[in-house]
């Protein structure tokens, strides 16, 4: 069969991993002179095999020498469709007319199967999910804030690619903060914010706005965007609004409508743990095709904190060079992708901190890490989770881990450094001499 053979071609040419998540899935339905037919399963992953994948389908068809007329993608389950797509390269809603929707570009793997779980974000996740299938539990508004890098952006778009799969005729509108202030703007000089205004308010069944922290001075857009909050919430329509900045945080910003995007759960992500990095590890390394080590991974987990980008990054960089030198990733390689992603200074990393405290205070690690109280282990164990908060992007969580505790403990530890800090100038001076030594 035509298609068989085109499939096998494209098996030796790609990765197992992205065959297995972009081709396998492909069921071919016709295959003569005038067309190879193919459905997949939803409108993005066809949109997403169109663009990546047909001019290889093509390439192979005509080496082949068996080039029909066409080949074709459309949904499975119904008639063939052209994939369209707005000016702005946005996906359109089947069944719903141009204009009625607002789509920003959707990635096809941010989708809640493909979001790593743990205690840094496993709230945000949940609300995320109950807002898509229109669970009110958590409430039907969501303001989601974060550190770039974190995952603001793969649970909104796991949200649309959720309703997209179970209810395409949503009237969902995606976009940016800035998307959303160009379109107003643009609406006074067109002399149509009558157009503007239906399409946010009576054609509206979701929102999700992105970056609204970009919104800080620009009172006429946070106007125009807080008239469309109070009927969208108040008539038990879906929003979802992300911001790089803490709502009580965000500076130039008008209280009222402070008031209404906080009006339902407002929930953070944290730079995730040492468990769920670990877990992200081998998940981006299944996806690259990367065999790791259990060593290997521990190593990069316990190096790389912070932005989920950062590990991305030393995935790609880590199997470049697996790939250029013709051998399995080792800690070796590992420093050196590190060290060219991190730099050779790199961060002080948490153990360091530990150790450094432990032989500044004659005190052993063991007794850092064990339940004793004594005053003379307790007070190094509290300087030595402030010195790691200050100089490292670990999480609570993290830093409790590294010495047998919670993340409240840690959080008590550095409140009370700091108002020793603030009232003994003894504290101060060791405190200030303590850094120096560590920087050096």
């Amino acid at each position: 069969m035509l298609w068989e053979r085109v499939r096998e071609s494209l098996q030796q040419a790609l990765p197992e991993s992205e065959y297995g998540l972009w081709i396998q899935p492909l069921v071919c339905r016709r295959q003569d002179e005038e067309v190879l037919e193919l459905t997949a399963p939803d409108r993005f992953f066809l949109a997403w095999v169109e663009q990546r994948y047909l001019g290889l389908m093509q390439s192979i068809l005509r080496e082949q020498g068996e080039q029909p007329a066409a080949v074709r993608l459309r949904l499975a389950d119904q008639t063939a469709l052209p994939v369209e797509s707005e000016q702005s390269g946005q996906l359109r809603l089947p069944g719903v007319s141009s204009g009625a929707s607002r789509l920003r570009s959707l990635h096809p793997g941010y989708t809640f199967e493909q979001f790593m779980v743990g205690e840094s974000n496993m709230l945000a996740r949940s609300a995320c999910q109950a807002i898509a299938r229109g669970d009110r539990r958590y409430g039907n508004c969501l303001f989601l804030n974060s550190s770039t890098g974190l995952g603001k952006s793969h649970l909104t778009q796991a949200v649309v690619h959720q309703v997209l799969d179970s209810a395409p005729s949503t009237r969902m509108h995606y976009l940016t903060a800035q998307q959303f202030s160009a379109e107003m703007v643009k609406g006074i000089r067109t002399n149509s914010m009558e157009q503007f205004s239906k399409k946010y308010v009576n054609d509206c069944d979701i929102l999700l706005v992105e970056d609204v922290h970009t919104l800080t001075g620009k009172a006429k857009t946070q106007e125009e965007l807080n008239t469309v909050l109070d009927y969208l919430i108040r008539s038990g329509r879906r929003v979802i609004l992300t911001s790089a900045v803490a709502p009580r945080k965000l500076a130039g910003i008008d209280e009222d409508f402070r008031s209404r995007m906080t009006s339902g759960l407002v929930t953070g992500i944290e730079a995730p743990e040492y468990e769920t990095r670990a877990r992200i590890i081998r998940h981006k390394a299944r996806l690259n095709d990367l065999e790791l080590s259990d060593e290997v991974v521990d190593y990069m987990a316990r190096h790389l904190h912070g932005d989920i980008r950062r590990i991305e990054s030393a995935i790609i960089g880590l199997r470049a060079k697996s790939c250029l030198l013709d051998n399995p990733p080792d800690i070796a390689l590992v420093r050196e992708v590190l060290r060219d992603l991190l730099g050779d200074s790199g961060d002080i990393s948490a153990e360091t901190i530990r150790d450094f405290v432990g032989c500044q205070f004659r005190v052993s690690v063991e007794d850092l890490c064990s339940r004793s109280r004594k005053r003379a282990i307790s007070y190094p164990r509290q300087v030595a989770m402030y010195l790691t908060r200050k100089y490292t992007d670990h999480s609570l969580a993290d830093i409790g881990a590294l010495y047998n505790r919670d993340h409240s403990t840690v959080l008590h530890a550095i409140k009370v450094i700091t108002r020793d800090i603030s009232r003994k100038p003894s504290t101060r001076e060791q405190i200030e001499l303590l850094c120096s030594k560590l920087k050096k």
